[in-house]
């Protein structure tokens, strides 16, 4: 019987995967790596097929949605396949898919999991984690996409008190990664429609920049200012906060160059 091991890479290159999965990357027959689902800076897949000991074949998009990971699955029938994923391997319901796939044709599988770029996001915010809700992707407004959900999505969290964490839009055959600037700008563009007074350019956000890279970068500021700041490379995130705890409010001062007046939302 083979068996499918997802393998979680972090967040910045080949140096973030743990022990345990290097061990399962050289007793590999197979192994198999993604690169659509986040944007690895560091990440070189010469090295890591150095690392590795042996070829390490790259599968694009449409193998695992459109294909729904049918030669992935089909070496793992009877030999020991590894796939390599950006950040944790199970964040992303693509992967969960697979899993599925696999358990319902008899493969075993079992995970490695990696540095998720939530929890070094929350990390590096200071904010708390379990005062985060729903979290929501905001995407390139095009083809008459809208950033209404995660607009609603924000307004729903901070009624609850809640934070919400915004993954921004990648897509890597284009090369195109949404920064900070274009996120915000979706978002106001939503309240403007939508005419809630949620996010306007006296909102708190936070915007975090390459987490998990030597240069990651974090800035907590109003809209307004934020819109304003070069927060450099992508891959960038958005947090918008809800009320905070005095902690937090400290954290985002310290850790994050929040103005001070932030001290007064505890």
């Amino acid at each position: 019987m083979g068996i499918l091991v997802f393998v979680g890479m972090g967040l910045y290159d080949e140096k973030d995967l743990s022990l345990r999965a290097v061990d399962e990357i050289k007793t590999a027959d197979k192994v198999f790596v993604e690169l659509y689902t986040s944007l690895m800076l560091g990440l070189d897949v010469g090295r890591l097929e150095k690392l590795a000991g042996k070829r390490v074949t790259v599968v694009p998009r449409k193998v695992l949605e459109e294909e729904e990971g049918h030669q992935i699955l089909q070496e793992a029938r009877q030999s020991k396949v590894v796939f390599l994923v950006p950040g944790d391997p199970m964040i992303a319901t693509t992967h969960v898919d697979l899993r599925i796939r696999a358990k319902k044709m008899g493969i075993n599988s079992r995970i490695v999991h990696g540095a998720s770029i939530i929890s070094a996001v929350i990390g590096l915010t200071g904010l708390q984690n379990y005062k985060f809700g729903r979290s929501v992707t905001v995407p390139f407004l095009e083809n008459g996409v809208t950033a209404d959900t995660p607009y609603k999505v924000i307004v729903e969290n901070k009624k609850r008190g809640l934070h919400t964490f915004c993954f921004l839009d990648i897509k890597v055959d284009e090369k195109r990664y949404m920064a900070v600037k274009d996120g915000l700008n979706a978002l106001l563009t939503a309240e403007g429609k939508n005419k809630r007074n949620i996010i306007t350019q006296d909102t708190l956000a936070v915007g975090v920049a390459r987490a998990g890279a030597p240069d990651f970068c974090v800035r907590a500021d109003y809209i307004r200012e934020l819109l304003k700041y070069d927060f450099g490379s992508t891959p960038h995130t958005l947090v918008f906060p809800a009320k905070l705890h005095f902690m937090e409010a400290e954290a985002l001062v310290t850790l994050a160059d929040a103005p001070k007046k932030v001290l007064e939302m505890t």
